[in-house]
């Protein structure tokens, strides 16, 4: 399965920004899929999953900022984030789980495919 995040950029704070990402297989439509993000010096974290029955799972800390959503018929996965901070400066990826499986208590739980990743800058 192959990734490809676009959208990223500078972006002032208080400001909104639209991540997409396309996946290249036909079942897309079956895998839970996920945002993360690493920021400067810091491990990659879970910002939002979304499962094939569109039940999504947010970070605590950026709940009410972001959404996560995701096309089917475009086999593409949406991240919004609204009201960005220095802080959400960060490389975002999105990642798949093809198992079929509902999101986690975290995230997807058999995350196998990543994205190369998207720089987002707050300034």
């Amino acid at each position: 399965v192959q990734l490809v995040e676009s959208g990223g950029g500078s972006v002032e704070a208080g400001g909104s920004l639209t991540l997409p990402c396309t996946a290249s297989r036909s079942t897309y439509n079956t895998y839970c899929m996920g945002w993360f993000r690493q920021r400067p010096g810091e491990a990659r974290e879970v910002v939002a999953a979304i499962d094939n029955t569109g039940t999504t799972l947010y970070a605590d800390s950026l709940k009410g900022r972001v959404t996560i959503s995701r096309d089917n018929s475009e086999k593409s996965l949406y991240l919004q984030m609204n009201n960005m901070e220095a802080d959400d400066t960060a490389i975002y990826y999105c990642a798949a789980d093809a198992s079929g499986r509902p999101v986690g208590s975290v995230t997807c739980p058999h995350i196998l495919y990543w994205g190369q990743g998207t720089q987002v800058t707050v300034s």
